[in-house]
């Protein structure tokens, strides 16, 4: 019989297998199936749209048409590549969720401002900004946490590993 090894340090294995069971439970795999649904039956919708058009639309249209493509697919992208791994990410696909969250907030807020400067009334260009800017400081503070997240299992990972505090 082998005696336990009372210098191992106590409780951090169950804490890490509690983060990574989390990361990797049905729950969390049935969430990515969604936003990957979500993310190309938007995109082919649009696509659908689109294509089905029976006149060319206006350039400025066609444009958002493609940024709306392309934010479904980038959706379903993350979503299909956090699906396929087949090891823990150690919160890599948060990290990469929130970018895109962060990104795409700042890009929409930038331009929803734009054209209601161009077109709207005073009132709609500060709503728009504020409505931008609150949505990319949560997408901000969703990568902060993230990014904290990854840190710390990656920490104690490398201590459970023997890799140092």
């Amino acid at each position: 019989m082998s005696e336990p090894d009372h210098g191992a340090p106590r409780g951090m294995p169950a804490e890490l297998e509690r983060a990574l069971a989390a990361e990797v439970s049905l729950r969390s795999r049935m969430r990515y199936v969604a936003v990957g649904l979500a993310g190309g039956c938007a995109a082919v919708l649009i696509a659908v749209l689109w294509a089905t058009e029976p006149r060319a639309l206006p350039v400025r249209t066609q444009a958002v048409f493609a940024g709306l493509i392309a934010v479904g697919l980038a959706w379903a992208a993350v979503a299909a590549w956090a699906l396929t791994r087949r090891r823990p990410l150690y919160a890599q696909d948060q990290v990469v969720g929130a970018r895109l969250a962060l990104v795409v907030s700042a890009v929409t807020g930038i331009v929803g401002t734009v054209l209601a400067a161009a077109r709207g009334t005073t009132t709609a260009v500060l709503t728009t900004a504020a409505v931008g800017t609150v949505l990319t400081a949560i997408a901000g503070l969703l990568l902060a946490r993230a990014r904290s997240r990854r840190r710390e299992l990656l920490r104690l990972r490398d201590v459970l590993r023997g890799g140092g505090a």
